[in-house]
């Protein structure tokens, strides 16, 4: 059943000891001021460039123990953060992927070895978060062998189950109001403006009983297979999503 009122989880991406420190503190006050508790999803092996913006921070992983203590989860976020891939998504979102047609045995070892670093550092990776949104069967079935039953994408309106995993969906990067469903909002610290990081701001102050944890989503909603009216839903709400972002491309390349 779709969840009514909407309920809302924040998901911040991009997160590793180079994240670009006076944008990702600008959250941190509205994190603790309503006690949210957010998907974080960590890059464990970061080697992509764009997200080296500040200084390793010798108190990155102090601080992800200390939000995960206080209730966040934590989502591993890919492992190199290098898309290098151009094999197809089961979500095509984006050309490139670090993980969607790479054979399944790398896939595996790069979830494997992931996990040990975030374990290493005292964290417990309960989720993924695909770079790019991208993966594909192998991943799935990489992530049920290496035991992480939980994936956070999709574009329904409840939590789902889908090739042996629970898909926790995704389908906004900014606060939207929403009647019913479950709504996560990913939010990359790196890129916010400070106008988005005030919109994030006045709509956590309206709706800060509306917003839940991974936790909470799990002991509250029972994840099913999608009937045939929500699986409508999702082709619609995914296309809608691509010919935005086509418009946003055609914009961008006549200028």
């Amino acid at each position: 059943m779709i969840p009514s009122p909407a309920q809302y989880l924040l998901r911040f991406d991009d997160l590793c000891p180079t994240v670009s420190h006076p944008r990702w503190q600008r959250f941190l006050p509205l994190i603790e001021e309503f006690g949210l508790r957010p998907i974080l999803a960590v890059v464990p092996d970061n080697q992509d460039r764009e997200l080296i913006l500040s200084p390793p921070d010798p108190q990155f992983w102090a601080r992800m123990r200390a939000m995960e203590a206080a209730g966040a989860t934590i989502g591993l976020h890919g492992y190199r953060h290098l898309c290098l891939s151009l094999g197809r998504s089961l979500l095509p979102l984006h050309r490139h992927s670090e993980f969607a047609g790479v054979p399944e045995e790398t896939q595996g070892e790069w979830i494997r070895e992931g996990l040990g670093i975030l374990r290493g550092q005292g964290l417990n990776p309960r989720i993924f978060v695909a770079p790019r949104h991208g993966f594909d069967q192998a991943t799935l079935r990489a992530l049920g062998q290496e035991g992480i039953p939980l994936l956070s994408d999709g574009f329904a309106r409840l939590p789902f189950i889908r090739g042996g995993l629970i898909w926790i969906p995704q389908q906004l990067w900014g606060p939207v109001a929403k009647n019913k469903g479950l709504w996560t909002i990913c939010i990359h610290s790196n890129s916010a403006t400070d106008a988005q990081v005030a919109q994030l701001y006045t709509f956590v102050r309206e709706h800060a009983a509306e917003f839940t944890s991974v936790g909470r989503v799990l002991a509250e909603l029972t994840p099913a297979r999608l009937g045939l009216t929500e699986r409508l839903y999702e082709s619609w709400a995914l296309w809608r999503v691509r010919a935005y972002r086509a418009r946003k491309r055609r914009k961008l390349r006549s200028r």
